[in-house]
């Protein structure tokens, strides 16, 4: 019989501060609780898993008898970036952070971009993704001058006009910096971040894409595909991975789209992982502090969840978690350093199980292991091993 694990990553769900959150200046933050406190928030589904009553989290109404097994992960990885959480949710932990420039690129790196482009560079500042093209977008259209930016995160942005530098030419000048920006300069990602309109009314576009620093080490992706299992990555995975690991992949445009597919696959046969990120939580919401936003987003999914759990085969399991915070109610706009929720569901997990406050994300990646049962070792404690998890 084929098993089906399907990993849902809902970008940026963070459920409260964790103990260093101080270290980063997010003393405070709790994603899902600004949510809730929108009085837009309505989540029967996730209610009915268990969400509000996981370890920590203090909104929401409890369900008298959760239908999945829940717990509250910490994130052992240096940073709150959405790379390093992927990489740890698949069992790879990063002792050190990725660079990040808070002071903006140093002029040498911006002269070296340049010369390697054969094109002007402008700005190589930290910059709010919309702000910047209000602020450089006409000249970057009157000297086709390259907009590069970062922002809190391990990131080297750059923005076009996609009348002005095609997609296409877009995508070659990132994967030329992805070449550049490795040793000490290597970020997580590079994203390429088109644009079309006209001043003032600039709008981003979803042709967006993310050219990643490949994992440094062995992933759970890489496990599965070795063992044989299918490996499915829905929307930014492919990403987020360099394309390392998978078997197949299917980029998206949105959160709806994103769950509009992974239910396709739901409907199909195969024997591995179907990995999904839902990243409109996180760029549409988060980072924009609209929590009412944030809510309504989180309740269509809520609805597409439905959907999906009347799909699951007898022995497949759902498993929903997050990747870091980004509390849309602080003064940030940036990622918050957040414990994340996890919720399994279906298979022969025990329902209402409380997995308590666990060490790190990569648990997910052990519990997968555990269930194809593959022993190779990785970082992380499989909920499925001595914990009572299965019925």
């Amino acid at each position: 019989m084929n098993r089906r694990v399907f990993l849902i990553v809902l970008d940026s769900l963070g459920i409260g501060a964790l103990p260093d959150a101080h270290f980063y200046g997010d003393e405070g933050s709790n994603t899902l609780a600004a949510v809730e406190a929108s009085g837009k928030l309505h989540v029967p589904n996730l209610a009915r898993m268990g969400l509000f009553n996981i370890d920590g989290v203090c909104c929401g109404e409890k369900a008298a008898l959760p239908s999945a097994a829940y717990a509250r992960l910490a994130e052992k990885s240096a940073g709150k970036d959405t790379t390093v959480g992927h990489w740890e949710i698949a069992g790879l932990i990063s002792p050190k952070p990725l660079p990040t420039y808070p002071d903006g690129f140093p002029q040498s790196l911006m002269e070296t971009l340049a010369r390697v482009f054969d094109m002007p560079v402008l700005c190589g500042k930290p910059y709010s993704g919309t702000k910047i093209l209000l602020d450089y977008g006409r000249e970057h259209i009157k000297t086709a001058a390259l907009i590069v930016y970062t922002s809190a995160d391990s990131v080297l942005q750059i923005a076009a006009h996609e009348e002005t530098v095609p997609i296409s030419a877009l995508y070659d000048i990132c994967a030329k910096a992805r070449k550049i920006m490795s040793g000490d300069h290597g970020v997580g990602r590079i994203i390429a971040r088109p644009f079309i309109g006209e001043y003032p009314n600039y709008k981003r576009t979803a042709n967006r894409r993310d050219f990643s620093l490949p994992p440094p080490g062995i992933t759970l992706l890489d496990i599965l595909k070795e063992s044989r299992h299918d490996v499915i990555g829905v929307g930014k995975i492919h990403d987020i991975f360099a394309g390392r690991g998978l078997t197949s992949s299917f980029p998206t445009k949105s959160n709806h789209d994103g769950m509009t597919k992974t239910i396709a696959l739901a409907k199909r046969d195969f024997n591995g992982l179907c990995f999904v990120n839902l990243v409109d939580f996180d760029t549409l919401y988060g980072h924009r502090n609209d929590a009412d936003g944030y809510a309504r987003a989180l309740s269509e999914f809520d609805i597409q969840l439905g959907e999906l759990t009347a799909l699951l085969k007898a022995g497949d399991i759902l498993i929903i978690t997050a990747d870091h915070g980004c509390d849309p109610s602080t003064p940030s706009t940036d990622h918050s350093r957040e414990y994340v929720p996890m919720l399994i569901y279906g298979g022969k997990t025990r329902a209402g199980k409380n997995l308590g406050t666990r060490e790190s994300f990569a648990d997910i990646a052990a519990t997968v292991q555990s269930y194809f049962g593959i022993d190779i070792l990785t970082a992380g404690k499989s909920f499925l091993k001595n914990e009572a998890a299965l019925c």
